[in-house]
């Protein structure tokens, strides 16, 4: 007879969780090859990040790796790599991993740089969640095949984060969501709850292929395929009955794992790329606004957005409950020393009335004369920030909209807040 604590955690989490963990579900008609594109898809869209942007520099013999060489590997050289590989998680090899084997292979030939590079800046926090929730080390690598180590991917069926969480599993790992945070792309927090739930499939399934095959398609999934099968527990002996991508699933966790410490064997030598600039983080406790962070911090909105996916706004609201924000290091010890401005800029700020468009001749907020656009007429005492956080704007939008160079203004100055 099943553990009845276990049982019991089985039962909650197959009802707390009834639809698939990652929008699955049996009759699920989807390519073999789909987990492998939102790989794709998601390192495209991680390019577009701010310091991927900034500091990243791809390979000038970037292309698509010749698979010729690959072809001709005997079978048994592959399986003694992955055996070699002393994992807790079987490294089965067969023709299904052979051919995810050789698709990472080749999509990864051009996309090694930045993932080593965000693999070194992830994996130690990876390794820690893991360790803590007792998850074999080797895990780390389904971030990978989940969002190709891209904090704001998005699946075409909402899931979210570097670890790819619905919302309703999120919620059920205390994950917050809602229309001002989305704990599903913070690093931290979620590397933390996916360990934690795969601890949790594990318990129930007592075999981590069959828990990392739940974390694709839902408990209830593998059930189902358990008992199509007439009670058989190996993911290869179920494998016929279930979702489609989860087919894929196993076999390109098996194959990234194997990419990503044999690459050198295949001819790939990654270039040394510019790395992202370091990061620390600060416990807030009083509501911020970013763009009083741009201001006095110096760190541009983009960045700050970037380092921070889990804010969907620009709003931090710390006041509730203490949240982190993520800055470069290079940073902290300016933002630490202005905290107290921040705070009370913010609160100044968001203490004020939405400002209503009175006509030009008013003191306050104007239609501009004859022409299109909004103005604010600058009352004594105001300053750039103030006004900038009081229509959504920041400084640096505020100065470039009216042509200034410096932030002084006078009372009785017509600012254009809006085009």
């Amino acid at each position: 007879m099943k553990n009845p604590k276990v049982f019991f955690l089985s039962l909650c989490l197959c009802a707390a969780l009834s639809l698939p963990a990652h929008g699955q579900d049996e009759a699920a008609t989807s390519s073999p090859q789909l987990v492998t594109d939102h790989f794709v898809d998601s390192y495209n869209s991680l390019l577009d990040n701010y310091y991927m942007r900034r500091y990243s520099r791809l390979p000038s013999h970037a292309g698509e790796l010749s698979l010729d060489d690959f072809d001709a590997l005997p079978d048994s050289v592959l399986a003694s790599r992955l055996a070699s590989l002393r994992t807790i998680v079987p490294m089965t090899y067969n023709d299904v991993v052979r051919s995810h084997i050789r698709f990472y292979l080749r999509v990864m030939s051009r996309r090694l740089e930045l993932t080593l590079m965000q693999q070194e800046r992830y994996f130690p926090l990876f390794e820690e969640a893991l360790n803590t929730y007792g998850v074999p080390s080797e895990i780390k690598y389904l971030a990978i095949v989940e969002s190709a180590l891209n904090p704001e991917a998005t699946s075409r069926v909402g899931a979210a984060g570097l670890w790819q969480f619905m919302y309703s599993t999120g919620k059920v790992y205390d994950l917050e969501v809602n229309s001002v945070i989305d704990e599903r792309r913070d690093p931290i927090k979620s590397s933390y709850a996916a360990a934690r739930y795969l601890r949790d499939l594990n318990n129930i399934f007592g075999d981590w292929t069959l828990a990392i095959a739940a974390y694709n398609c839902g408990p209830g999934n593998i059930n189902k395929a358990i008992a199509r099968s007439g009670g058989k527990r190996d993911f290869w002996q179920i494998y016929p009955y279930l979702p489609r991508e989860t087919r894929g699933y196993i076999p390109s966790l098996i194959a990234v794992n194997y990419v990503m410490q044999h690459y050198a064997d295949h001819g790939l030598h990654p270039q040394q790329l510019e790395a992202p600039v370091r990061t620390d983080t600060v416990m807030l406790h009083r509501d911020l606004l970013f763009s009083f962070v741009e201001q006095y911090a110096d760190i541009p909105a983009e960045a700050l957005r970037s380092l921070n996916p889990q804010y969907r706004t620009s709003f931090v609201p710390a006041a509730s409950r203490p949240y982190a924000i993520t800055l470069p290091t290079t940073h902290v010890e300016r933002f630490i020393g202005a905290l107290d401005t921040i705070y009370a800029y913010t609160a100044d700020s968001l203490s004020r009335r939405p400002v209503r468009v009175e006509p030009a001749k008013s003191a306050g907020a104007s239609s501009s004369r004859g022409g299109s656009g909004r103005y604010h007429t600058v009352r004594k005492g105001e300053t750039l920030s103030r006004i900038a956080a009081k229509y959504g704007l920041s400084v640096a939008q505020l100065k470039k909209m009216n042509g200034l160079k410096r932030d002084q203004i006078r009372a009785g100055q017509r600012l254009k807040i809006k085009n």
